[in-house]
């Protein structure tokens, strides 16, 4: 359904040892794109359709869809929860920058289109700063960001960025 309305997402591809059991090893790329593996013990991460690369069986996945509409302009209107323990390979462009978020910390405002993951945990919502100055092109900043407030019951939270903005891709035409 994705895929016909938004033009987004990737195939999940299943990879198994031709030999089970055995040793062997998956190099997988993206563009020349880093590749950051993060390891789950039992937590749980939302990220950008288009920049998890991979994961292991042991991890459950589940597409969501963002509730604003706003999130199109984000990239995307869908994004991956991955939950248990294992690894998790996600990609960036450049290196990457991981925020802390807290209770005891301001919430995290960040570019939408830089924004790849976040733990699943913290508050997620869609803030926009649009003026009469955004159309004539004097507006600062970022006319949509994502706001990440603080886990509940005094948990802490991430949210990782990339120094580059993603634009949806164009749409396909046949």
């Amino acid at each position: 359904m994705k895929k016909a309305f938004t033009d987004e997402g990737a195939t999940l591809v299943r990879v198994q040892c031709a030999r089970p059991g055995a040793p062997a090893h998956l190099f997988l790329a993206d563009e020349g794109k880093s590749v950051l593996v993060l390891r789950l013990m039992g937590d749980a991460i939302i990220v950008n359709g288009n920049d998890l690369l991979a994961f292991e069986p042991t991890i459950n996945h589940k597409i969501t869809m963002m509730r604003k509409l706003s999130s199109v302009v984000s990239g995307g209107l869908f994004n991956v929860r991955l939950e248990g323990q294992g690894c998790v390979a996600i990609l960036t462009h450049g290196k990457p920058i991981t925020i802390p978020v807290a209770a005891d910390l301001p919430p995290v405002f960040t570019d939408a289109e830089a924004t790849v993951a976040w733990s699943a945990n913290v508050t997620c919502d869609f803030h926009t700063d649009v003026s009469l100055k955004t159309f004539f092109g004097r507006g600062s900043g970022e006319s949509f960001q994502m706001k990440f407030g603080p886990p509940p019951r005094g948990a802490r939270g991430f949210v990782i960025v990339q120094p580059f903005e993603e634009h949806p891709p164009p749409p396909q035409t046949s």
